[in-house]
């Protein structure tokens, strides 16, 4: 009975889901619809022609999900098996063909995704080890079933194993590409700062620009201090006494005289003088 409610399922989900994979009828239509109302230049022709990318977060847990199935029920239901095995056959050559000839990857991950999808696996195959164990003591086995406590032990530490062997690969770049690359750079660049080019060397682009203005708007407040702080005094001639003052000498005024007396003559008037003067110091 559960054979058959999984064979139904994989049937259905799974050969189904490839058969779409490979027809993308979904977003035909909805290009046809944009290509009707929507679209109105060749850039907006486009964007609705672009297929995307692999969603990973939809396909990785399917795959995992048959890859349990077929690991757990190897042993309870065996005709379950060849099911699996076309699925995942056919999901080889359609998945193989959409990311090579149809989809536009975002990103690369540099198989990134590895570590995650190696503990998934590690993990369906304790699940089956425990199931198996638990099957075999309700089948009148319990003799046999001590001899496979060790599985789960032996696939704990190969898991433990790859995991110190390999998983730094994965995170950090290989101590072998990195000397190439500081061999090959000092060839090439045999003259360079190695300091000065670290000090923003991973900074991003756009934050450069930032830098460059900050730089610019400290020169300039340098030199508006710098002018402020010069002593600057200008005299004008036709300034009223002022008093100058000197840190050194004590204070004294600086007078500028004016215009001599003069004569203001006036035809149908009679003559008069006008006078015009100044107090004296």
């Amino acid at each position: 009975m559960k054979a058959t409610f999984f064979i139904t399922y994989i049937m259905v989900d799974g050969w189904a889901g490839i058969a779409g994979e490979i027809l993308r009828l979904k977003p035909l239509i909805i290009f046809h619809l944009k290509n009707m109302f929507l679209v109105k230049t060749e850039r907006d022709r486009e964007k609705a022609m672009n297929p995307g990318s692999v969603g990973f977060p939809k396909t990785l847990p399917r795959l995992q999900l048959y890859f349990l199935l077929g690991i757990v029920y190897a042993v309870v239901t065996p005709i379950l098996l060849p099911f699996i095995l076309v699925f995942f056959a056919f999901a080889y050559l359609a998945y193989r063909h959409q990311i090579v000839n149809v989809y536009n990857q975002q990103y690369e991950s540099a198989a990134a995704f590895w570590p995650h999808v190696h503990s998934r696996i590690i993990a369906s195959l304790l699940i089956s080890q425990l199931l198996l164990l638990g099957l075999l003591s309700t089948k009148k086995a319990a003799n046999s079933t001590p001899l496979l406590v060790i599985l789960p032990i032996l696939t704990l530490s190969f898991h433990n194993y790859c995991k110190s062997r390999f998983e730094p690969a994965f995170r950090k770049y290989p101590l072998e590409e990195a000397m190439e690359k500081d061999i090959l750079d000092r060839t090439t660049e045999s003259d360079i700062n190695l300091k000065a080019y670290l000090a923003d060397a991973y900074l991003h682009p756009i934050f450069h620009s930032f830098e460059e203005e900050e730089l610019v708007e400290v020169n300039v407040e340098r030199n508006k201090s710098h002018t402020a702080s010069d002593p600057t005094t200008e005299i004008s001639s036709s300034s009223p006494p002022h008093q100058v003052s000197h840190p050194r000498s004590p204070p004294h005024y600086v007078y500028h005289p004016s215009s001599p007396p003069q004569h203001a003559y006036h035809p149908h008037s009679p003559p008069h003088y006008a006078y015009h003067y100044e107090n004296e110091p």
